[in-house]
């Protein structure tokens, strides 16, 4: 398979090789992702968290962000473009954030309290003259509460939500700050709003530690290091981003010297990786590879019976060695020992005869099998080896009696279909949606799954879950400002979701990424996130 793959490869290197400035400089670093294309650069990206990664942290700041500068610990919160923050202690409602002075934008314009409120409003305010409904669905639905957003002075903002939230600087890492100078500026040549954002997106102008210096879309990204950055310095002079969503071509490009690092290796191929000098870095993070099942009157995970079957039915650890180790079994959201894993009465394990007895308590056997459609992808951000570990999951279920049909679509389709829900026509009729996700905080792991308020076109609660217990475990989670204790009501949560088998839970990922041995410094944090001002060229 990789030899047949460094031949499709060829082309790759024909066009790497075409294109300008193709030569590799010193410090310049190139990355094979597993996205088909480029990310959005105008500010919010598209592509899942892989956009983050590689559009959205390098080119721009956010208030609030993730400590990515280690690897032996939990990925903290950091200050970013706020200092400090706080929750107003009379209203719960509105928090104030301190923001940094003297930080520019790419264009050379100030950050201020004035940018802050023109980016909320890019996303929350349809009456605002540069509202992007594009840059909507990859945001709000992770922010759900926040509403406004209002000038204190020019160093200070305060941002309201619907509700207390004690979530809110977590959700707030998503939020990336683009300048309004410089989308007024594509404005005025520009005959719409629209036209103006795809002229900022190919321009883009962030306060990021790199900046754009070529963009081709479905074919390369090349940033430079901003050496004006408030921020640490990147040590790298150029960063190339090239889409290659097939494990194998990936893995071929990396062999061949086309590019120096890539994402998701294929499995097989990790041997010979080692064997030619190149470097495997992995580490445990928070992150999930689950079935999301669909709770509608019809679905049949809609019966408790039936997701527990089908998690009993799962050989993780086989899935493990078909990765090459490359995965840990899930059995939660969290791993045990993590502060939010509880005490959940349910344990999860490959116990194949305790699945049939369900599924016969729920009236499925030989006379009545059971048939689910589950709509995945075949590859994507953090989707690790979607086909392979889909199929081996396929063959675990067919010997307990359950027949799986795939719906096989590319993933920023159905990274879409998610935020839609499976009542959609998008869904077309799936039981259950592949989307892997993180689970480093907790609107992320839990909130926006198992609350009636966060179902379509909210947030990401795809299945329509309803249950006023977890609508009261939520609230109870989001209005508790002392972390200690909202620690001990997300565990609450978290085992009674494993107790209703609310996902069907798989791996979770250790983010495997091979690397050339000229690539030095990288550091793999606990995180889906990297930060790619570390890593150089040697």
């Amino acid at each position: 398979m990789i030899t047949r793959s460094l031949l499709a490869a060829a082309s790759l290197a024909a066009l790497l090789a075409a294109a300008p400035g193709a030569a590799t400089a010193q410090g310049t670093i190139r990355i094979g992702m597993t996205a088909a294309d480029i990310p959005l650069t105008h500010g919010q990206p598209d592509q899942g968290f892989e956009g983050n990664r590689f559009t959205g942290i390098p080119l721009y700041n956010a208030l609030v962000e993730w400590d990515l500068t280690r690897a032996d610990r939990p990925t903290p919160l950091r200050p970013g473009l706020a200092l400090s923050w706080e929750v107003d202690p009379n209203d719960k409602t509105r928090w104030v954030f301190r923001l940094r002075p003297g930080v520019k934008f790419h264009d050379g314009s100030d950050f201020n309290a004035d940018a802050v409120v023109w980016n909320v409003r890019k996303v929350l305010d349809r009456d605002a003259p540069h509202f992007d409904p594009r840059q909507v669905g990859v945001t709000a639905t992770r922010m759900p509460t926040l509403r406004r957003a209002e000038k204190i002075d020019d160093l200070t903002v305060a941002l309201f939500t619907s509700e207390p939230d004690s979530i809110l600087p977590f959700n707030l890492t998503n939020l990336f700050m683009a300048s309004p100078k410089h989308w007024e500026a594509k404005r005025a040549a520009a005959p719409n709003a629209e036209a103006a954002w795809n002229a900022f997106a190919a321009d883009p102008s962030g306060t990021g530690p790199f900046r754009m210096a070529r963009f081709v879309p479905r074919e390369r990204a090349e940033f430079v290091r901003n050496d004006a950055y408030w921020g640490q310095k990147a040590k790298a002079d150029r960063i190339v981003l090239l889409p290659i969503p097939e494990a194998n071509a990936r893995t071929a490009a990396l062999l061949s010297g086309q590019v120096d690092w890539i994402e998701a290796p294929a499995p097989d191929a990790v041997p010979q990786l080692r064997a030619r000098g190149m470097r495997i870095e992995t580490n445990t993070q928070p992150h999930v590879w689950p079935w999301q099942p669909c709770f509608v009157d019809g679905s049949p995970l809609a019966d408790v019976r039936v997701r527990k079957a089908i998690n009993l039915g799962i050989d993780r650890e086989g899935l493990k060695t078909l990765l090459g180790g490359m995965m840990v079994p899930a059995v939660g959201t969290v791993q045990p020992g993590h502060p939010w894993w509880g005490n959940p009465s349910f344990q999860i394990r490959h116990d194949p005869a305790e699945a049939r007895r369900l599924l016969a308590e729920a009236g499925y056997g030989p006379q009545r099998p059971l048939t689910l459609k589950v709509q995945i992808s075949a590859s994507g951000s953090g989707q690790m080896q979607p086909l392979p570990m889909n199929e081996f999951v396929q063959q675990n279920l067919k010997a307990i009696g359950v027949n799986v049909e795939f719906d096989v679509i590319e993933w920023n389709a159905l990274f879409t279909n998610w935020r839609r829900g499976c009542r959609d026509a998008s869904a077309r009729g799936a039981h259950a949606i592949n989307v892997s996700f993180a689970a480093m905080d907790p609107f992320f792991a839990m909130l926006r799954f198992w609350d009636s308020k966060m179902a379509p076109p909210v947030s990401n609660n795809w299945g329509f879950f309803s249950d006023p217990r977890f609508d009261a475990m939520v609230a109870e989670a989001r209005q508790t400002f002392d972390p200690a204790a909202r620690d001990a009501a997300l565990a609450r949560l978290h085992a009674a979701g494993v107790d209703e088998a609310l996902f069907i839970w798989i791996a979770h990922d250790v983010s495997p990424r091979a690397m050339s041995p000229r690539v030095r410094g990288f550091v793999q944090p606990q995180s889906w996130f990297v930060d790619l001002t570390l890593p150089f060229i040697q």
